[in-house]
């Protein structure tokens, strides 16, 4: 579960004590105190509705908020009621220590829980525990400064630190998570040269502005892998990629990193994808392809080598050979990418297929 995730879990369950605040200010105490409750339930039955569960955190914010109102009102001292979004955050301060601190992943649990299908790696459970530490210590700061206010500082503090006050520290703290995480990214991210129609290096951007539907010419290498009774290797997409998912495509197409040469791109790209070390390629031709998300200069090759070809990567998810007449069947149909099928014909008009 990453910060966004758990701010969202959490959110819902202080709506009623905001409420609360809010309408405490308007109409006083007591009815403040059922408007709250009234609009508490009627959080837990919408979600009921919309997503099919019980929302506990929200039960025991609204729980809390009838105890201790009830408690302030009727010693008429509001010292107790003050004191509630405090005991919330211990409670939180509680689980994220024990979840940060020792072998007892209590939100991680949690995260496996409600995200059933997603599994967490070393890596990121070790980014989950470090987020829970940074977390645990922003709670633990303005849970002191809340229950501080509720002893020793006017209402009108304590209404700003325990509502406005939570949100602007944690709009600060995740907006600086999000610029972190970005320039990280954009760091550790694979960077590719620009160039013009003719090849020649123009500049370089990261892999995900090519990709971006800006346009910027960057060189891609593609093999066409062919035999001698006139088949061709054709590899099929996963289902989960954002571009031509499940569709058939090249056998080979990768990307020039910046820095890069030709042919140790097509060599690498090769041994990844089809998993050969050992081949003679011949470029064909060089031609510009624009999509809708990108512009590529292609380098298109082709080879009779395919001995010990294989699966490399979960980048492809099917590798075999198709006849010209399997592929010409199958044409028009949405079966293969469009760049595959211009290709195809590039390849009839080279007579090489």
């Amino acid at each position: 579960m990453n910060r966004a995730q758990l701010f969202k879990k959490l959110l819902p369950g202080f709506i009623p004590l905001f409420v609360f605040i809010a309408a405490d200010e308007i109409w006083g105490t007591k009815i403040g105190l059922f408007v709250a409750i009234a609009v508490g339930v009627a959080e837990m039955v919408w979600i009921a509705i919309k997503e099919k569960r019980f929302e506990k955190f929200v039960l025991f914010d609204t729980l809390l908020l009838v105890v201790l109102g009830g408690v302030s009102i009727l010693l008429d001292n509001d010292i107790f009621f003050k004191l509630k979004p405090g005991l919330i955050e211990l409670i939180l301060v509680t689980v994220l220590a024990i979840s940060a601190f020792s072998n007892l992943n209590i939100i991680g649990l949690m995260g496996q829980r409600y995200m059933k299908d997603v599994e967490f790696n070393t890596v990121q459970m070790q980014q989950m525990r470090q987020s829970m530490k940074s977390l645990f210590f922003i709670f633990l700061g303005h849970t002191v400064l809340v229950f501080y206010s509720a002893f020793f500082m006017s209402k009108e503090a304590w209404v700003f630190i325990s509502g406005g006050l939570f949100y602007i520290i944690f709009g600060v703290y995740f907006l600086y998570e999000f610029l972190r995480q970005k320039q990280k990214a954009l760091t550790n991210e694979e960077w590719v040269p620009l160039v013009d129609e003719q090849g020649k290096v123009t500049g370089q951007a990261p892999r995900s502005q090519v990709h971006n539907g800006s346009k910027l010419l960057h060189p891609v290498v593609h093999l066409h892998v062919l035999n001698n009774k006139g088949a061709i290797l054709i590899q099929k997409r996963p289902a989960n990629k954002i571009i031509q998912p499940g569709k058939w495509d090249t056998a080979v197409g990768g990307h020039i990193s910046a820095g890069e040469t030709l042919e140790q791109a097509l060599k690498k790209e090769v041994f990844e994808e089809i998993g050969l070390k050992e081949f003679s390629a011949k470029l064909q031709k060089v031609y510009k392809w624009e999509s809708e998300v990108e512009a590529e200069l292609i380098y298109l090759f082709t080879t009779y080598d395919y001995k010990g070809f294989g699966i490399q990567s979960d980048e492809v998810e099917e590798l075999r050979f198709w006849t010209k007449k399997q592929v010409e069947k199958n044409l028009g149909k949405d079966v293969f990418t469009p760049n595959f099928e211009v290709e195809f014909k590039l390849l009839q008009e080279l007579k090489l297929i």
